[in-house]
């Protein structure tokens, strides 16, 4: 039988091309809500900058995923294969934004700086992070089995929960809230067509997203304000992505005190990335590993290098996109469109569009999605280890909204700064913010090792258990974690020599509690003559270090 010569357009990528690139406007309109709305960014940067490297990155991903399985096609003689799904990472932007960005930008502002100064400070602080996500991408593709052979799943799926939960799903959670008749209507779509999986005539977030522009629209939700539009109109032009190579040199200080978010991130995406190519597999398309994950770090450190603050990543879903009838085209046209319309300017006239209320129950539902996964790609009986992991996040998020409300009130300035003195009325109010505080501070890394620390413990591997304590205890005396001091409007991270040393010495006491159950478990076993319990460098239960 003669091979089957791949095709590089599809009629069923028509249809995929609709949903990766629903996915991906969705990304940028977050973008630009956060980064104009929250940050403060000018537009020059967003549009100049930002928009321009992300569109890159977008276009450098897509175009490689869908040469890689034209390539592999050939090769089998087969015209079979769907290209990998590719975009913008929705957990590191969220958790750059809210966990790096944003708090070096209060800072800023509390230490006397300008706004624009302050702004600057907070997109270096964001370039570093996402290059140095790239970098353990590209370093992880080599040590990717390594890493998902002995990093238990629940710890690494309860954390990303944690931040899915909080800082998406309950914060568009609130939003649909406040705006019922769009926010309801949208979320209802979302549901019947992902979780009760009804057959629409279009895709269910095309669908959604159309419904959400009517209602928005004619409820007055949405109005075309003159100047707005004269603002987003004036983007319109090229915008070439340019190096920052002077600005990353620049920002190389800013590496150091974000390790806390950016290593524990680096580590999702890599094994994120690799269950999404066992998922790959298991829907019949086979693709080398390294090569994959080379792929994905090469793009998200190209997105850094141009001036892009966020991560891509191997999407979630590809038997989905296979299911559809998508093969090649929808991948790389997706990048061509996407990079076009960053580099032209055109998302802000298509921000004046469509509002992000339209979108939004897209994004919760992704964030319940994650926090699902958590449960459901995890043993039954890891299930307190899961809910353990996603408290500080939850956490986490519940400091933001403290934090955020008392600067509402007028706490915050230089007349009225953050202190002691905010503690004790909350804490009369049943209200604990310096726990609160305390577990904002390295959240991720927090998770990671209390939900580990569980998961050893429920398989009764004490020794393994009491490491994780240990290391805890160690992160906290440096201050990697917990350890927190007040700036005028917000509660930062403290580094240097014992200055977590509370929080190390629960963690301690704990280590010896886990040491002292591990050599009662082994006299146990002597005395009963039964063999000992496995040693730390034994081989995981399931292959995924649980």
């Amino acid at each position: 039988m003669a091979p089957i010569k791949p095709r590089w357009w599809v009629r069923g990528d028509w249809d995929g091309l609709l949903g990766l690139l629903l996915d991906n406007l969705i990304q940028i309109l977050l973008i630009l809500a956060l980064c104009r709305g929250l940050l403060g960014y000018p537009d020059a940067l967003v549009f100049g900058t930002i928009l321009p490297a992300t569109g890159l990155s977008l276009v450098v991903g897509n175009l490689a995923y869908a040469r890689q399985a034209y390539r592999l096609d050939r090769l089998e003689g087969l015209a079979t294969r769907t290209a990998l799904p590719y975009g913008i990472n929705t957990v590191s932007l969220f958790a750059y934004v809210f966990l790096v960005m944003l708090p070096v930008k209060l800072s800023g502002l509390a230490a006397g700086l300008s706004e624009a100064q302050a702004v600057t400070l907070s997109w270096q602080a964001g370039l570093m992070a996402c290059l140095g996500s790239g970098l353990i991408e590209t370093g992880g593709s080599f040590v990717a089995q390594v890493l998902r052979r002995w990093l238990p799943r629940a710890a690494l799926l309860s954390t990303l929960a944690g931040i899915a939960l909080g800082y998406i799903a309950l914060g568009f959670l609130l939003r649909t809230y406040a705006q019922p008749l769009v926010g309801l209507a949208v979320l209802a779509v979302i549901l019947v067509a992902y979780f009760g999986r009804l057959r629409l005539p279009l895709p269910g977030g095309l669908v959604a997203l159309l419904l959400g522009m009517v209602l928005a629209w004619s409820s007055g939700l949405l109005r075309i304000e003159p100047a707005a539009w004269s603002l987003a109109t004036a983007q319109l032009g090229l915008h070439l992505p340019v190096p920052q190579l002077g600005t990353l040199w620049a920002a190389r200080g800013e590496l150091l005190p974000w390790l806390g978010v950016i290593v524990p991130m680096g580590l999702f995406n890599v094994i994120g990335s690799l269950q999404n190519l066992e998922s790959a597999e298991a829907a019949g398309d086979r693709y080398p590993v390294r090569e994959s994950l080379l792929i994905n770090g090469v793009g998200t450190m190209a997105a850094a290098l141009f001036g892009s603050c966020f991560p891509t990543t191997i999407y979630i879903g590809h038997p989905g996109w296979k299911a559809m009838g998508a093969r090649l085209g929808y991948s790389w046209v997706n990048g061509l469109l996407m990079g076009a319309a960053c580099l032209l300017g055109a998302f802000g006239v298509i921000g004046q569009l469509v509002p992000i209320e339209a979108g939004m129950a897209i994004v919760l539902y992704l964030g319940v999605v994650m926090a699902a996964q958590a449960f459901e790609a995890t043993p039954r009986r890891h299930a307190p280890a899961v809910v353990l992991g996603l408290l500080p996040g939850l956490a986490g998020w519940g400091a933001l909204m403290l934090k955020a409300g008392l600067r509402a009130g007028g706490a915050g300035t230089a007349a009225v700064p953050f202190g002691p003195a905010l503690l004790e009325p909350l804490q009369r109010a049943d209200v604990w913010a310096s726990g609160a505080f305390a577990l904002e501070q390295g959240l991720i890394i927090t998770a990671m090792l209390l939900s580990a620390l569980l998961v050893y413990v429920i398989e009764q591997r004490f020794l393994a258990a009491a490491l994780c304590a240990a290391t805890a205890a160690l992160a906290s005396w440096f201050g990697v974690i917990h350890a927190w001091r007040f700036d005028q409007a917000d509660t930062v991270l403290q580094l240097g020599w014992g200055v977590g040393s509370p929080w190390a010495a629960g963690y301690g006491a704990m280590a010896l509690i886990l040491l002292a159950s591990a050599a009662w478990q082994r006299r146990q076993g002597c005395c009963r003559g039964e063999a000992p319990a496995p040693r730390l460098t034994s081989t995981p239960t399931d292959g995924h270090g649980n």
